[in-house]
């Protein structure tokens, strides 16, 4: 049940993003939110990376899109430039195929993983997690949409 809930999460929030130019993607928000649909597609991937590849993986994974020196880095460097779109896109992709494969071959959901700050977590968790991380940023997105061209209820 938590993985095709989270994959609903993450299907949905590829559809919010269907169909739109770069530019439209990297539309901010609201001055001064730098908050767009290219800020949260780069975060969510840190997101996934950091979760199933660093923690439960314990692979040497860190962000993609920030770093200590620019923690905001996922939202401010999400410009509408079609190589910076592709390479998003290609990195979630990369990432939610590791995180599948991860949840997949896994013993049982209770696996555990270490987080930095959290300590020893189970992949149940980390799914549960997830599943609310996307359905918060998912809210994230509608607003956004709707912003960009108007459209509701993808």
């Amino acid at each position: 049940m938590l993985v095709a809930l989270l994959d609903a999460q993450r299907r949905t929030f590829a559809l919010k993003c269907a169909g739109l130019s770069p530019e439209q993607l990297a539309t901010r928000a609201v001055p001064p939110s730098t908050l767009s649909l290219l800020g949260l597609l780069r975060h969510l991937t840190d997101v996934e990376r950091r979760w199933f590849r660093a923690d439960m993986a314990a692979e040497d994974a860190p962000p993609l899109f920030s770093s200590p020196d620019d923690p905001d880095g996922d939202f401010d460097g999400a410009v509408g430039d079609a190589g910076v779109v592709e390479a998003a896109w290609a990195a979630w992709r990369a990432e939610v195929e590791f995180a599948e494969a991860f949840t997949a071959t896994a013993a049982s959901l209770d696996v555990e993983g270490v987080d930095g700050w959290r300590g020893t977590l189970s992949l149940r968790w980390v799914l549960a997690h997830m599943v609310e991380e996307y359905a918060r940023h998912n809210g994230h997105a509608d607003l956004l949409r709707e912003r960009v061209d108007g459209a509701i209820g993808l």
